[in-house]
């Protein structure tokens, strides 16, 4: 009998340490679940809910009471000029946003991968030389942005106008970030270079991972220096390829801040980021900008979905 009385003190000691133990953990964690759910989880939801309803300046005061609309808000979107592909002179922010975050993403994996190359080798002050490679990309936006706006400003007293002028290879000065087409490629050339380094590091690591006697054995069998890199290096590092290709393409089709920066989303570089900046807070009409991000939500969901099931699953196996 003292046995068993002893055996369910310990056992009610145990279930009451268990309890207390769980409330300590629903109070410490409480505070996490607070702010995930004002931060993230409500904004996203009323998000969504805006989406269908007609929100404006009009009834801003009392926006529970929004009119609903339905799938109106999405359909504006769609029938926008400044959404919807009109002919080669205006491509509008669909067809905008593939081209710039496809061509962008594709730029900046290259100049990666050869300044990983580079880096990759052994010569003096290497270490210097990662580290100047690296400012782009941790420079602040705002500094980086105004000092390409400086480089290309269109007066005679920009850097790129005074240089071209004086070689004499313009004769008056361009404003390069007002002219359709060039601009769009100068902000894909501008992504390339602010982004690289995120490349660059992820392959740099994996090309240091790569087993060295690979390349001796190939070398021994007469292999060039390009038959190495195409049946050695690429393969190697397809996995990380891939990956760095759809986290930048997710980042770069979710990126606001550079294009409104340097352009403003104007002369054929406005995106759907920036169009969702637009109809909100310069037309504002909330619920239209609300459809304009949820549209962007789910191309997001999409490419991450592929990112899931077909890297990550490929890295796992």
């Amino acid at each position: 009998m003292r046995n068993n009385s002893k055996s369910n003190l310990k056992k009610q000691q145990r279930g009451s340490l268990a309890r207390k133990e769980a409330q300590l953990a629903g109070i410490l964690i409480t505070p996490t679940i607070l702010i995930v759910f004002g931060l993230i989880l409500f904004p996203a939801f009323f998000s969504i809910w805006v989406s269908f309803h007609d929100v404006s300046l009009r009834n801003l005061n009392d926006v529970f009471n929004a009119p609903f609309v339905g799938f109106d808000n999405y359909v504006r979107v769609f029938n926008d000029f400044a959404f919807k592909y009109q002919g080669a002179e205006s491509w509008g922010a669909a067809v905008t946003s593939i081209v710039y975050s496809f061509a962008s993403t594709i730029l900046t994996m290259i100049i990666g991968l050869i300044a990983s190359l580079l880096l990759n080798q052994k010569f003096r002050l290497r270490g210097l030389a990662r580290s100047i490679f690296l400012a782009p990309y941790v420079a602040p936006i705002v500094s980086v942005a105004f000092v390409w706006r400086w480089i290309l400003d269109p007066r005679p007293s920009g850097v790129l106008n005074d240089i071209l002028m004086r070689l004499g290879l313009i004769d008056l000065p361009k404003a390069y970030l007002a002219t359709r087409g060039l601009a769009l490629l100068l902000m894909i050339i501008f992504q390339a270079w602010r982004y690289f380094p995120f490349a660059m590091l992820m392959i740099l690591a994996r090309l240091q991972a790569v087993d060295g006697t690979l390349y001796e054995a190939a070398e021994v069998d007469g292999a060039n220096t390009w038959q190495k890199f195409l049946h050695i290096t690429i393969p190697e590092l397809r996995y990380v390829l891939g990956a760095i290709f759809l986290l930048r393409l997710i980042w770069t089709f979710n990126k606001f801040d550079d294009i409104y920066l340097l352009t403003n989303g104007g002369f054929g570089t406005n995106v759907l980021p920036v169009l969702t900046y637009q109809f909100s807070f310069k037309l504002f009409n909330f619920g239209v900008g609300a459809a304009a991000a949820m549209i962007l939500l789910v191309v997001l969901a999409i490419f991450m979905a592929f990112y899931i099931g077909i890297v990550m699953k490929k890295i796992e196996d």
